[in-house]
């Protein structure tokens, strides 16, 4: 099959190559993957995997060899998936890491959710109800963020999303923030403390996030965009009264059930999947590209050349 490989010599570290077909244990099924997305994360990894690594872990396809042990979906079935070597024409995964798509829902689309949505809703998840509670989210105009907007807004919060400038305001708006504050001045003059923060920036940004929590809020440490270090004033992390708390997230493990839901959503229109560029995995190192350099807001997503995909690609979009 063919697959984008890492390459160290590349100018974007990929590039187009073949190698053996995957094949499925007893518990996984084979995809024929039409669309992948490429996050920071993965991009990042590249230079700490050894030459011809297939990478990428989000796709959507159809299954074409269902598991041998009689579990998961059938062939025939249009899926989202969550698993290692997914910028490739088939993927091997776990029966417990798809899920079937909706009918309404786009494969290109579905692309764009499994490891920035599952990170938002499993996040969001951990802290409880969200029901008339104040919610953060740094970094808001990343995926993760954009995801958790929509995410936490339909589950009764009332919204603040950090940013850094304000030309992002009105787009955070329409997907359900009430609040947007611009850079770190704008977050530390935030007034009312939080019930719950997601951060996604780190640096500068974690601590000021922490000193805006409420007693017994809990802060999610879930990305570091910024690459800066965080560094507390003395004393910061004592308060009087109910305790606060700082976690890290980043549970992976067993995404299918999850993945369905935002299928669902993603289907009925209840959320956005927030495409900002997609087109032709041979254009790889343009894809890269965008990314490294967050040309365009929202997911990239490629299409895997030789799978029917879901109609032309699109214009690269901004904002």
């Amino acid at each position: 099959m063919r697959a984008l490989l890492v390459d160290p010599l590349a100018p974007c570290g990929l590039r187009l190559g073949e190698v053996a077909d995957p094949e499925p244990g007893p518990g996984q099924v084979l995809v024929q993957v039409h669309h992948a997305s490429l996050n920071p994360g993965e991009l990042g990894m590249l230079a700490h995997l050894p030459a011809g690594h297939v990478g990428g872990y989000d796709a959507a396809g159809v299954v074409v060899r269902p598991a041998s042990d009689g579990t998961g979906p059938a062939a025939g079935t249009r899926v989202l998936a969550f698993g290692s070597g997914a910028w490739a024409e088939l993927l091997a995964v776990g029966v417990a890491d798809v899920a079937p798509l909706p009918g309404a829902a786009a494969l290109a689309e579905a692309a764009a959710l499994p490891m920035a949505g599952m990170t938002a809703l499993r996040t969001l998840r951990a802290a409880g109800s969200l029901l008339g509670r104040r919610v953060l989210i740094t970094g808001a105009t990343g995926a993760v963020g954009r995801y958790a907007v929509q995410l936490a807004f339909r589950s009764g919060a009332h919204v603040v999303a950090s940013v850094r400038d304000g030309t992002h305001e009105a787009a955070l708006t329409a997907l359900g923030a009430h609040e947007v504050v611009v850079g770190l001045a704008g977050l530390r003059q935030v007034g009312e403390p939080f019930d719950v923060a997601l951060e996604t920036v780190g640096g500068p940004h974690l601590v000021a996030a922490w000193s805006l929590l409420a007693p017994g809020a809990t802060l999610h440490s879930i990305g570091w965009a910024s690459g800066e270090p965080a560094v507390f004033p003395a004393g910061s992390t004592f308060f009087p009264g109910q305790a606060r708390t700082l976690s890290s997230f980043g549970d992976a493990a067993a995404v299918g059930a999850d993945l369905g839901l935002l299928a669902a959503l993603l289907a009925s229109g209840a959320l956005s999947a927030q495409v900002g560029w997609r087109g032709s995995w041979e254009r790889a190192e343009e894809a890269a590209q965008v990314v490294r350099e967050r040309k365009v807001t929202g997911k990239v997503v490629i299409d895997i050349t030789g799978a029917h995909t879901d109609g032309p690609e699109a214009n690269p979009v901004r904002g």
